[in-house]
């Protein structure tokens, strides 16, 4: 068996097993982003990065086939564009709210919860990638919070990150 083939088999058992399709991920993607560009929170740091919106939901729906799918669609580097943005803890649970909300409006409940899986391991990848980025390394269960976050006054800094910048994740 090819890698193609093979790849092609792994899609066709998720398919088969969740029904999600490339329809499903389009309405998905659409909709999350619509509450994004309305959320007071994280419409502005999208806005200030993204003038042309048609081919960031092109690529986000690239890029959700592939995690979703493992169709291999999307050919980008999401940790190196999200390193360097003004975020923290508190915006990744705010993009977490609202996609586990716009994937469990749209998408049935099996669908939903595939999606959602793959969203809460991208967040914490990403996060740990910004908290990186600030020169803060997080240890397991801890969340990065700067100075610009509305639930923390203090800056997040490597010298004193585990009495600063970091906060416990309870049970």
């Amino acid at each position: 068996m090819t890698e193609a083939e093979r790849r092609d088999q792994i899609t066709a058992g998720i398919v088969e097993r969740t029904g999600i399709t490339e329809t499903m991920i389009e309405q998905l993607v659409h909709g999350f982003y619509a509450r994004v560009r309305s959320d007071p929170m994280l419409a502005p740091v999208f806005e200030a990065r993204i003038a042309d919106w048609e081919p960031h939901l092109v690529q986000m729906c690239a890029f959700w086939s592939s995690v979703a799918l493992t169709t291999g669609r999307y050919h980008g580097t999401p940790m190196v564009k999200h390193m360097k943005l003004p975020v923290d803890a508190a915006h990744f649970d705010r993009w977490l709210e609202l996609f586990e909300a716009a994937a469990h409006e749209l998408c049935p409940p099996v669908a939903a919860t595939h999606f959602v899986e793959r969203a809460r391991r991208i967040a914490a990848s990403l996060e740990m990638g910004v908290a990186s980025g600030q020169g803060v390394m997080l240890g397991v269960g801890e969340r990065f919070r700067s100075s610009s976050s509305p639930t923390s006054p203090r800056e997040a800094r490597p010298d004193d990150r585990l009495r600063e910048s970091r906060e416990s994740i309870g049970p």
